[in-house]
């Protein structure tokens, strides 16, 4: 199943997963220190909150993170990254990037006010916390901006999901 993503800054994590969990009627199907997310399925959504009060701000400034699609295969994000780049859209593709608690494949496009945008999947998720890199935003850097592993970011990708610290197979709802 293909879904939305929507990553906001929080400025109080567990008070927002407080929330979200009403407002939606399900629990996290991720939770870390500063991250949760969540696997809504009535509407589709990956609701994903990173803790960063500093991009916050005050009021709704600041909320959005960043954007994205998950799929469910590397060659749904292959076929996205043929797709974009066809259309004429500058992309920055990451393969096998440990980043916010999973190892992921995925390319990032700008819409035109510089939001960022990802098409992923999840490969393995991080469930030791060895992996503490979150989204942090930077509107208007180009495609991947929005990932601190995203280019010109020397945190390289792992040659082997599985030879991640503290990785194993995503778990059904964690992606």
């Amino acid at each position: 199943m293909a879904r939305v993503q929507l990553a906001l800054n929080v400025s109080d994590v567990d008070a927002a997963v407080e929330f979200y969990s009403k407002l939606f009627g399900v629990a996290p199907a991720k939770r870390r220190p500063g991250y949760a997310n969540f696997a809504v399925d009535v509407p589709p959504l990956k609701l994903v909150l990173i803790e960063n009060p500093d991009a916050r701000g005050s009021g709704v400034a600041g909320a959005l993170n960043h954007l994205g699609v998950e799929v469910e295969s590397t060659e749904e994000v292959t076929a996205a990254t043929t797709r974009l780049a066809g259309a004429g859209l500058e992309t920055a593709v990451e393969e096998n990037t440990a980043c916010c608690y999973a190892v992921q494949d995925k390319v990032w496009v700008d819409d035109p006010d510089g939001a960022p945008w990802e098409v992923y999947t999840v490969l393995s998720d991080v469930v030791d916390g060895s992996m503490p890199t979150l989204r942090m935003v930077e509107p208007g850097g180009g495609p991947g901006s929005a990932c601190a592993c995203g280019p010109g970011v020397d945190c390289g990708p792992t040659s082997d999901p599985a030879g991640v610290e503290g990785a194993e197979p995503a778990p059904a709802g964690a992606r």
